[in-house]
């Protein structure tokens, strides 16, 4: 049997660790910037995993938490974000990446390998997605954007006052911004743990290849149960 292969491009990557990378910026800084203005009253971000102006810094020098760096910072992200995101895009459209590897992803299948998660029978082959992982993709793909877009309609609620209306208004858009956040954050915690498991993933993704020993069986399934 041959070795299961997985192989990135040198756009991928490069890509990727750029969007991970903006993505913490952004998060960080958020965080600091929703502590000032807040969306929930039960919800408050600790400084310590917040990205901004240290407190004890800030408040005798600027009389704020650290606000207007934390402000600089994301701008920071969101260009960073942006530029590595569409370039993604981009590649993966040109290439075929996306329709070769995240699709075909239907209900029923979904359903199927959903299921063979939840029962730990779900095999991760190194190179092929299986239908949850191309709708994690596809779906914080389509989160990524939404929060780019309604992070401008936050941003420009004047000069883009027709985003700001699509979203439902000011208020309404800061909430959108905030569950995308939400979503992504929910994402990179699966992601880091499937990376975990495969850590031949990792390797990949670092060096632009990596092969592996095909499973013989699944855990509590038939071999080569799939």
């Amino acid at each position: 049997m041959n070795d299961e292969v997985q192989t990135h491009s040198i756009i991928t990557r490069i890509t990727h660790w750029l969007t991970a990378l903006a993505i913490i910026i952004m998060i960080g800084s958020g965080w600091r910037i929703y502590n000032n203005v807040p969306i929930f009253d039960w919800l408050d971000f600790p400084d310590s995993i917040t990205l901004g102006g240290i407190p004890d810094v800030s408040y005798p020098g600027h009389n704020e938490s650290g606000t207007a760096n934390a402000i600089a910072w994301h701008f920071a992200g969101m260009w960073l974000l942006a530029a590595s995101f569409l370039i993604y895009l981009l590649n993966g459209v040109v290439t075929g990446h996306f329709w070769r590897d995240f699709l075909p992803v239907g209900p029923q299948s979904f359903f199927r390998d959903f299921i063979a998660a939840l029962t730990f029978r779900l095999q991760h082959r190194l190179g092929e997605y299986n239908v949850v992982q191309r709708a994690l993709y596809i779906g914080v793909l389509a989160a990524i954007a939404l929060m780019i877009l309604s992070g401008l309609a936050i941003w420009k609620p004047v000069q883009l006052s027709w985003l700001t209306w699509c979203f439902g208004g000011f208020d309404t858009a800061r909430i959108v911004h905030f569950f995308f956040m939400s979503c992504i954050v929910g994402f990179i915690i699966v992601h880091v743990t499937l990376v975990a498991l495969v850590p031949k993933t990792l390797v990949a993704m670092l060096f632009g290849r990596a092969t592996a020993k095909p499973p013989n069986a699944l855990p509590g399934g038939a071999p080569g149960d799939h």
